[in-house]
């Protein structure tokens, strides 16, 4: 499975699912069509899940997810990252290309308005484990995947809210307008 049947597989999952941008559904539904593919293709999907994660694994990415949640993990920008996967291929690539670009996405402006402070999905994560576990009943092989992630050069305190409004200036409006800040 190549990147872009992995992002075509997200797409009929969010076509599927009764509210695409609800992470949760999203999920599920691409785990049920993911176990529909043979074994092989499954394994591969874990590995190009991996690749299209460490596209996104850089610091202003981390920066925007930081604000958005009002702190950022390790474990969270994973889980972060796992909700912007769910959230569709256009959107995942121009959050990377530009984090800015977060504050134009609708299911974003939702979170923050409904005061949500947990943008994240875990189990998107798992979605080839999962599909492996349905279609064969037995866990996804230890050496199915890798991580291959660049050290990231942090070069900005994210606690720092006036270089956060300069380097995110539209996200950081739609926070202070919605939540205050």
């Amino acid at each position: 499975m190549d990147v872009d049947d992995f992002w075509g597989l997200i797409e009929a999952a969010r076509v599927e699912a009764a509210d695409p941008s609800d992470p949760e559904l999203v999920t599920e539904k691409a785990v049920t069509l993911l176990a529909l593919r043979p074994p092989h293709e499954i394994i591969r999907a874990a590995q190009t899940l991996w690749d299209v994660m460490a596209d996104s694994y850089r610091p202003e990415l981390w920066g925007a997810a930081y604000q958005v949640n009002g702190g950022c993990s390790d474990d969270g920008f994973e889980y972060f990252r796992g909700w912007l996967l769910t959230q569709g291929r256009a959107a995942y690539e121009a959050a990377v290309a530009d984090p800015d670009s977060l504050a134009d996405l609708p299911a974003l402006r939702a979170a923050v308005a409904a005061e949500r402070d947990d943008i994240e999905c875990e189990s998107a994560l798992g979605i080839a484990d999962d599909a492996y576990l349905v279609a064969t009943g037995e866990q996804l092989p230890a050496d199915a995947f890798a991580i291959r992630y660049q050290p990231p050069t942090f070069d900005w305190d994210f606690d720092d809210h006036a270089e956060a409004r300069r380097r995110l200036p539209r996200l950081m409006e739609l926070l202070h307008t919605e939540r205050g800040w």
